[in-house]
């Protein structure tokens, strides 16, 4: 039975790229407390600095916001992070013992690194719950489990996933009748089938209604601690209701870091980024 035969739209490999290889539970060494290390880091295209000698730590089990204008590094450094882009200079450690650079995007998946892009990648034709259960199935390999049964421990986990995300009752809906805060949840959840240790989520509550956005505040401080979560997100009255601790990137460099307050009356940050608003 072929993957098209199966799943229709979802014979896509680079759609199905992100859910192919979920985390394996590597041990990560935060004895030190902090998850992920970004030191000297710096990466240029065509001349431009696009990151330009970042210092950034974050902590175990946190959830870290990362703000500021378009151009200030916050996309490159994602794509970093997860493999996409390779810097010219500086290091990135998973913990204190795993080096993130010259790896592949897969293999810092494995590792426990997901990553939610701005633009929801859910599979319409699909109901949700096919959507997770495809997820969850790449674990062994699409072609492989395609004819096996999800044991019960299993479907637990998919029935736990769509709790959290708040889809239970949409469960045999086609994820195309989702609304748009919805399939940014769903994709949040294809994420979390496969456990990870550290979520990056880029502007989750763009487009969003003012009950989505919400509740996507809700969902995203319901996963810190357990795991480690970094949002990349414009909107400061969104920011201001999740985070407890706030980057500004400027120019491809930490700005300012601290509370949402702190960094909203620094002067630095009034002067380059939140300008009339404040």
């Amino acid at each position: 039975m072929s993957v098209r035969g199966a799943f229709g739209e979802l014979a896509n490999r680079d759609q199905l790229w992100p859910f192919l290889m979920p985390a394996r539970g590597a041990r990560v060494d935060v004895s030190k407390q902090v998850l992920l290390y970004i030191e000297d880091l710096s990466v240029s295209f065509d001349g431009f600095k696009a990151i330009n000698n970042l210092n950034l730590y974050i902590n175990d089990g946190e959830l870290r916001c990362l703000i500021g204008a378009n151009g200030a590094g916050k996309t490159t450094l994602m794509d970093i992070i997860t493999g996409k882009t390779h810097p010219d200079t500086g290091a990135v450690y998973f913990g204190q013992n795993i080096d993130l650079l010259g790896r592949s995007e897969a293999e810092i998946a494995e590792l426990g690194i997901g990553r939610k892009f701005q633009k929801p990648t859910v599979f319409e034709a699909q109901t949700v719950y096919a959507n997770l259960e495809l997820s969850m199935r790449a674990e062994k390999g699409i072609m492989a489990s395609l004819g096996s049964r999800l044991t019960g421990e299993k479907r637990d986990r998919i029935d736990q996933v769509l709790a959290t995300i708040g889809l239970s009752d949409e469960r045999a809906l086609a994820a195309g009748a989702l609304s748009h805060g919805q399939k940014q949840w769903l994709e949040i959840g294809m994420l979390l089938i496969a456990d990870p240790r550290l979520l990056l989520v880029d502007e989750p509550v763009a487009g969003m209604t003012a009950q989505e956005t919400e509740r996507t505040a809700e969902l995203l401080t319901s996963l810190a601690g357990e795991r480690t979560v970094v949002v990349v997100e414009h909107d400061m009255e969104f920011v201001r209701s999740i985070a407890r601790t706030v980057t500004v990137l400027h120019q491809g460099s930490v700005l300012a870091e601290g509370t949402m307050e702190q960094v909203q009356n620094d002067p630095k940050v009034i002067e380059v980024y939140l300008g009339d608003e404040h």
